[in-house]
């Protein structure tokens, strides 16, 4: 066994843990949730709105490059579709991807545009804006609200496993998010003709995979073909986009 492996398989017995000590003595195990390491303090969640054939998108692709490195966000590429119809298809966009986004704007207001960056399913702002984002991701930051959650992957298994918030009517539904880490792409014609991009964690895919209401969830999924990314992420997030949980494999 890794040490990676190690560390993982001890985060997720400390959550298990925490969850049977809740049943017993529910006012002792808050304290002791806040007490191990990550329990509430997941990552922000970025999401950038990006497409290849978006004269203007390869300086936010280079800040989420960037921000990616980062141990206190996650930091995904969802490359939208609507710019293939102008001279270049883009390999990793998605109608999903194009809904998801679509989905904020109705939420939020926002308008939908590219670069766009969601900071933590909440504010939005053009990706390239490097400042402005350092900005909302310590604005979100101090204002989450977190439950426990872990996820790993054994070849196509999946297995996640969510606790509880001290929030009240804390509620959201379970996505299943694969990416992978790099993707480069020679863009051949439209607006980024002749550019090589390296693109960071590039979303392959995203699926709902159940409903969220507070408590305890332990989820044992089957990958599905075109679920393909080198990595996954489970986002919990209220249908007005607020995040409940955010994790990762390594």
């Amino acid at each position: 066994m890794t040490a990676s492996n190690s560390r993982h398989r001890f985060r997720t017995l400390a959550a298990l843990l925490i969850w049977a000590a809740a049943a017993a003595d529910p006012a002792g195990a808050q304290a002791d949730q806040r007490s191990v390491s990550g329990a509430f303090n997941r990552p922000v969640l970025l999401e950038l709105f990006t497409s290849q054939g978006c004269s203007s998108c390869p300086p936010a692709d280079a800040v989420l490059r960037e921000l990616s490195s980062r141990g206190d966000v996650l930091a995904l590429g969802f490359h939208v579709d609507y710019w293939d119809a102008l001279g270049w298809v883009d390999p990793f966009a998605s109608p999903a991807f194009t809904a998801r986004q679509h989905a904020y704007a109705r939420q939020h207001g926002f308008q939908v545009y590219t670069p766009q960056l969601v900071v933590d399913g909440a504010t939005a702002l053009v990706g390239s804006r490097r400042a402005q984002a350092e900005d909302e991701i310590i604005a979100a930051a101090a204002r989450r609200q977190a439950a426990p959650a872990t996820i790993s992957r054994d070849g196509r298994r999946v297995r996640a496993a969510l606790g509880k918030t001290t929030e009240a009517g804390a509620a959201g539904e379970v996505w299943l998010i694969s990416f992978d880490r790099e993707l480069a792409t020679t863009i051949r014609s439209g607006e980024n003709a002749g550019k090589r991009i390296v693109y960071p964690n590039v979303v392959r895919s995203i699926r709902k995979l159940a409903d969220w209401s507070n408590t305890p969830l332990m989820l044992d999924e089957l990958l599905a073909a075109d679920e393909r990314g080198e990595r996954l992420a489970l986002v919990v997030q209220a249908p007005a986009g607020r995040v409940w949980a955010v994790a990762a494999t390594d």
